[in-house]
């Protein structure tokens, strides 16, 4: 969240930047339950000092005149009830609107409405060209035995999947090339959990806003994550660090869930929109400096970039717009990896900065050289989310004659095989 002060000094920056958003808040209502609530407090402040002062002086009072003296605190210790029933009802509607004031985006964010507003900054690779009409990996996956979307849909529903023998296989290598080759740039690796609690959904900015998106597990109160990033970036909430701590590079490898409510009739065909996935998660604790958080922002879509070079795959990398930008995000860069069977470009990683927007909810703070306390800054990218980089992986490097080509990259996870046949 946005710091309260901050919001009271800057209020029309944060109006605009909510509006280049295209997030409904309601500032006002919030500037006054937060000029109410200042007032209530400080008032019940005074009356608390108040009172201690002179009690103090009623304890150095002949016994005979302490009732008296007493009795004459009633008015201030009703008064002093009433104003903690009025903060009671105020700070949850406070803390309710604080929370839905989305972050400020930077200046260098285009203006825009939605993806298709996105800024292309650059293309790297070569979009094949087909000699032959190629297939989708739908066609493709059931004709080499890689996916079954028929079980997967009578086991769990729509956009359910199983992938089998070698899509299985083909799946666990991207994985692990992606772990390990973050794990030789320094990162930390966590086995974290994907149930978590109201407190790390709401610290990581999806909620409020997102619990549409989000499986709930009412029996235990608990929550299915849509990404590791939520677990990995709460890992040292309500904790003190240092600046010798910091950075913090971690990542993780975790199942990931996600209704897709609103997304019907949406890209149903295939792998590209479904309700269960793996993804590997990098993100990034770091000081509070603009300047390390804008480095540590080009590190971490390096290191996607990095392993779709790896993959042999088609990418371009696009400048998030204001409207497609979401509640925490400051900035955000997404890679789209070429996809045959779209003809074009299909989301595969997205790159976020954060500032201290999270970890402001998550407490998560650290104590610079100066022995002063700061929130940490925050970011995080998807190193690769599969099934999803399957589609161009297996469309990009088909063949005339059905197979599919394997990157010399991957080969060591599968045994040394090159290609996939029938």
């Amino acid at each position: 969240m946005l710091d309260l002060r901050f919001i009271r000094e800057n209020a029309d920056r944060v109006r605009a930047g909510a509006a280049k958003k295209r997030i409904d808040v309601d500032l006002d209502q919030l500037l006054e339950l937060d000029k109410e609530v200042r007032a209530v407090s400080t008032r019940a402040d005074d009356i608390r000092a108040e009172l201690n002062s002179r009690q103090k002086e009623i304890s150095g009072l002949p016994p005979d005149e302490r009732k008296g003296a007493a009795a004459a605190l009633s008015g201030l210790k009703e008064e002093l009830k009433v104003g903690e029933k009025q903060l009671e009802a105020l700070r949850p509607r406070l803390n309710d609107l604080h929370l839905r004031v989305p972050n400020v985006p930077a200046e260098e964010v285009p203006d825009g409405k939605t993806d298709e507003d996105n800024v292309e900054m650059r293309r790297e690779g070569n979009v094949p060209e087909f000699d032959f009409e190629p297939r989708d990996h739908v066609d493709l996956g059931k004709e080499l035995g890689l996916v079954d979307f028929e079980r997967g849909v009578k086991i769990a529903g729509s956009r359910n999947y199983v992938l089998t023998g070698h899509g299985a296989m083909l799946e666990r290598a991207v994985m692990n090339l992606a772990l390990d080759m973050m794990i030789e740039r320094g990162y930390q690796p966590l086995s974290v959990p994907v149930l978590v609690k109201h407190t790390a959904m709401e610290g990581t900015a999806y909620f409020p806003g997102g619990e549409d998106q989000a499986y709930r597990i009412d029996k235990d109160d608990l929550y299915l994550v849509g990404t590791a990033e939520v677990p990995v970036t709460s890992f040292h909430s309500g904790e003190m660090l240092t600046s010798g701590d910091l950075p913090k590079k971690l990542v993780a490898w975790s199942p990931c869930f996600r209704r897709e409510a609103g997304a019907g009739g949406k890209d149903t065909r295939g792998l590209y929109r479904i309700h269960q996935f793996q993804k590997v998660e990098q993100v990034i604790i770091c000081e509070a400096d603009r300047d390390v958080s804008d480095t540590f922002h080009q590190e971490i879509l390096r290191n996607s970039e990095e392993l779709l070079a790896r993959l042999e795959l088609p990418y371009r990398v696009v400048d998030v717009c204001g409207g497609d930008l979401g509640m925490p995000q400051v900035r955000k860069f997404d890679i789209e990896t070429w996809m045959p069977s779209r003809g074009g470009y299909g989301e595969t990683h997205s790159a976020s900065c954060f500032y201290d927007y999270q970890s402001r909810r998550l407490k998560l703070r650290y104590k610079d050289e100066d022995k002063k306390t700061r929130f940490c800054f925050t970011l995080n990218n998807t190193v690769v989310a599969s099934p999803r980089i399957l589609i161009p992986l297996i469309e990009c490097h088909q063949r005339k004659n059905g197979s599919v080509h394997i990157p010399p990259a991957l080969r060591p996870y599968l045994g040394g095989r090159e290609e996939l046949g029938r």
